[in-house]
């Protein structure tokens, strides 16, 4: 999966338009839908609010991490727990 696919997965992931994702990143929609065609790619500026607003890692979005890693740094222990408890649930269901 490319960058470009990557963004349209989580930007739909996440249920947000393109207009709606450019707003949060501070670029025109038209500017999202050149990221996702893989027509442009984003500054250094735009890509670390890209991972921050899917709350992810800029080398997961570029491609040199193939696992998604999910940004808990603004929860407490216990929603993290939460989330932990939930990913292992998702896990064990698959297997």
């Amino acid at each position: 999966m490319n960058f470009g696919e990557k963004l349209r997965s989580l930007r739909k992931g996440s249920n947000l338009t393109q207009q709606q994702l450019g707003e949060l990143l501070g670029v025109a929609k038209s500017v999202v839908s050149y990221y996702e065609q893989g027509d442009r790619c984003p500054s250094q500026d735009v890509l670390i609010r890209i991972a921050s607003v899917f709350h992810t890692s800029t080398d997961y979005l570029l491609g040199l991490e193939k696992k998604r890693t999910l940004d808990v740094s603004d929860l407490d222990d216990e929603d993290v727990k939460v989330l932990e408890n939930m990913a292992n649930a998702l896990r064990s269901k698959k297997g």
